[in-house]
């Protein structure tokens, strides 16, 4: 099951990636100048939106829960490259070196999804996609709690744990978006 797992794992980065290589062809770096705390309320709006959702059964809007669990893996990506650079003040990264940032920190979340997916024995695929929904707004108000204490924690993992897990749980939510013939599995 591993096997599989990794293989749908990475049709769902790939959509992801491509997303994300499209619109920094529309909007070049210009996500380079939010700080991290920004990134967080980004994916807070959209984690919002899809509970929303969920919980109405209906949209106004054109875009749907696949595609807020994409920008959702998006911007966690993204703040992760801000962790590591901070933001600057003329977001000029080329596009080479974005993508570059991007896969590095794609695949220490994927690494670290194997990691547990091998102890938890892919507990994930009995989960409800309203779950990783809930499991991304909270840790999300848990990275905006650790925002608020200037990064410190006492016995808690950090912001950037918290970014690859929200990574984790949108990629599980595509999953079982993109391959529902797997959902009572």
């Amino acid at each position: 099951m591993a096997e599989k797992t990794d293989q749908q794992y990475e049709h769902v980065i790939k959509l992801c990636r491509d997303v994300f290589e499209k619109k920094m062809k529309d909007y070049g770096t210009a996500w380079r100048i939010l700080r991290p705390s920004s990134m967080t309320d980004q994916i807070l709006i959209k984690a919002r939106r899809i509970r929303s959702i969920e919980t109405k059964g209906t949209s106004k809007i054109k875009d749907d829960i696949r595609s807020e669990f994409i920008g959702i893996v998006n911007y966690a990506t993204m703040a992760l490259i801000q962790l590591e650079l901070g933001p600057c003040e003329h977001p000029s990264m080329n596009s080479e070196e974005a993508l570059e940032l991007y896969n590095k920190h794609i695949y220490k979340a994927k690494n670290l999804m194997a990691d547990k997916n091998h102890d938890y024995d892919e507990a994930w695929r009995n989960m409800r996609i309203s779950s990783f929904t809930d499991l991304i707004l909270m840790k999300i108000y848990r990275t905006k709690q650790i925002e608020n204490n200037q990064g410190k924690t006492l016995v808690s993992e950090g912001i950037d744990a918290n970014y690859m897990d929200i990574i984790n749980y949108a990629v599980f939510g595509l999953i079982k978006l993109e391959f529902p013939e797997d959902e009572n599995v």
